[in-house]
């Protein structure tokens, strides 16, 4: 009895979040006025060096971000009053998001998501502040103690991200991409590289799929994360200077037609 008690709230819960959800998707690609994005940063390891990075970020820390959207809009002749996107920087944030175990089933994962949902609610009321459309979770790490990160995820159905990034000052340039295509994930761009390899997928996930001979490639795809310099090898760039926003992700974020 319970048991059908507690799955019928569930699947309630689901039915208004899939209300809410179409709604978040008309307004956030409109392009109407700049989309409002929130930057939560926190420390992921509890490590010194992670405070010290956290406590040096300011707004011009994801300068390059707004850049990006902006000059890539104007490619596509979208013209948006002072850029599609505008960032702020919010407080730190002590309490770390839910996380999602590996291998989840799919009650998990809806029990999740709507847990994320209470979670990013309840961090964006923020006294003063007007609560952004979209709120991306950026998880600072020291590299000494994490040669890796965790997967970055963002959500269309919620506007919210999760992002592992690296608190050291020569990452700003990588960890802004990460940024950057997380935050596109909101806005309903799909990856276009292949999960098992990580090799952008030919030819959405290359930014010039006409370039003759096709590699190497002279920029990245933003939802590829890569650019391919052979046929069997690909680089991250440096930053976002030689990242674009290739055609099929334009159009799935409302900025071309399909």
């Amino acid at each position: 009895m319970w048991k059908f008690i507690r799955l019928s709230v569930l699947v309630t819960a689901l039915v208004v979040v899939a209300g809410a959800a179409w709604l978040d998707r008309v307004r956030t690609t409109e392009w109407k006025k700049p989309l409002r994005v929130g930057i939560f940063p926190m420390n992921a390891d509890g490590s010194d060096a992670a405070a010290r990075y956290i406590s040096g970020l300011s707004a011009q820390t994801f300068a390059d971000v707004e850049a990006f959207f902006r000059t890539e809009a104007q490619r596509y002749a979208l013209e948006v009053p002072r850029g599609p996107v505008s960032i702020e920087l919010f407080p730190e944030q002590t309490t770390l998001p839910p996380v999602l175990e590996a291998g989840s089933g799919p009650l998990a994962t809806a029990w999740w998501s709507l847990r994320m949902r209470w979670y990013a609610n309840a961090a964006s009321d923020v006294p003063g502040r007007a609560e952004p459309q979209i709120r991306l979770f950026v998880l600072y790490h020291d590299p000494a103690l994490n040669a890796r990160v965790p997967h970055s995820l963002g959500l269309q159905k919620g506007l919210f991200g999760v992002v592992h990034a690296f608190a050291d000052p020569s990452m700003r340039g990588q960890n802004n991409i990460v940024v950057a295509h997380e935050l596109l994930h909101t806005l309903g761009a799909t990856d276009k590289y292949d999960l098992a390899t990580g090799a952008p997928i030919f030819p959405h996930g290359y930014a010039e799929p006409d370039l003759d001979p096709r590699v190497p490639q002279r920029a990245t795809e933003i939802m590829a994360g890569r650019r391919p310099v052979s046929e069997t090898a690909h680089e991250m760039p440096e930053d976002l200077r030689s990242v674009v926003v290739g055609s099929k992700t334009a159009a799935e974020i409302g900025w071309a037609r399909q």
